[in-house]
């Protein structure tokens, strides 16, 4: 747990004491003016703007090379031009997984870029949230018993078919998985839930005294995905920062990673018009989840740029 000090000076005031004058206060004359502030907060949000449309320019020009790299590699690793001896399979294999690592990172600053930028829209189509969950434990079973642990998943017959972005759920629920794989220890568990829930938003047609109630709700109107893993557990007073862009908590600075898996996760459930937070005590493992409503709500694409 991290802890905050407050610094406190002691010193010995003698015959050579000098007591140094306090700082002056600035008149109002020397404020800012509103009209130079919101200048200024124009030009600092073009001016990110631009770095980022550079920085996503520079990734998007990075990953036809390195697809062409990581495609040499795995014909090498195949064989197909001449047998490998161990010491050269070894190698391949290592270059083939740093290949990986380097696209997803490269995948993972495009996404943000498009999301910080409003260029990702969502594209709901009626599905069933349980074949969706179902594939991406699918694709990571293997790599979780690579590292020995175990991933649980049960299907609940409960959910209903409804509108959601499939392909950006998988997103999510990958990069929520990611991370419990990245974080928890071998012979370790992860557990993937998904329930009805009934979420009691609060009446955003009427922001003035309704904003104040919550609308009463009698049946199930979203859908709630945990997942959970027996990791290290995340400090509560992160638990709102890891959500942040390129974030990462101080005892994970040496990580692989850009610090955007879980930015990227919270955005594109806002965007679907859910919200996602964590539940977590350090050394209790974690417990991530997020809430999709059942009804897609008409304004979600535009909510996926904003905290």
């Amino acid at each position: 747990m991290a802890s905050v000090q407050k610094n406190t000076l002691v010193s010995d005031v003698g015959a050579d004491s000098e007591i140094m004058p306090a700082a002056p206060i600035p008149s109002d004359g020397d404020l800012p003016s509103p009209e130079n502030l919101l200048q200024e907060y124009k030009e600092l949000r073009e001016r990110a703007q631009r770095t980022t449309n550079a920085l996503a320019s520079a990734a998007h020009d990075l990953k036809t090379p390195l697809s062409i790299l990581n495609g040499y590699v795995e014909v090498l690793h195949s064989e197909k031009l001449g047998p490998l001896n161990d010491r050269q399979r070894e190698v391949l294999h290592d270059m083939q997984a740093s290949g990986k690592r380097l696209q997803q990172f490269i995948q993972d600053f495009l996404t943000y870029s498009a999301l910080e930028t409003g260029g990702l829209r969502m594209q709901f189509e009626d599905g069933n949230i349980n074949e969706c969950l179902s594939e991406v434990s699918r694709l990571w079973s293997n790599r979780f018993q690579q590292k020995g642990l175990a991933l649980y998943f049960l299907a609940n017959d409960k959910l209903p078919i409804f509108p959601f972005d499939s392909p950006k759920l998988e997103r999510v629920i990958s990069n929520l998985l990611e991370n419990s794989f990245k974080f928890t220890p071998s012979g370790g568990t992860v557990w993937l839930h998904a329930e009805p829930h009934m979420w009691e938003r609060r009446a955003a047609a009427q922001p003035s005294t309704a904003e104040r109630r919550r609308q009463n709700v009698s049946q199930p109107n979203s859908v709630k995905v945990s997942v959970s893993d027996t990791g290290p557990g995340i400090p509560a007073e992160f638990h709102l920062e890891v959500f942040d862009d390129f974030f990462r908590l101080p005892s994970n600075e040496n990580q692989e990673g850009m610090g955007l898996g879980l930015a990227i996760a919270r955005r594109l459930v806002q965007g679907m018009g859910g919200k996602i937070w964590v539940e977590s005590d350090a050394g209790a493992g974690c417990k991530f989840s997020f809430l999709l409503p059942y009804k897609a709500a008409l304004a979600a694409a535009s909510k996926g740029k904003n905290r």
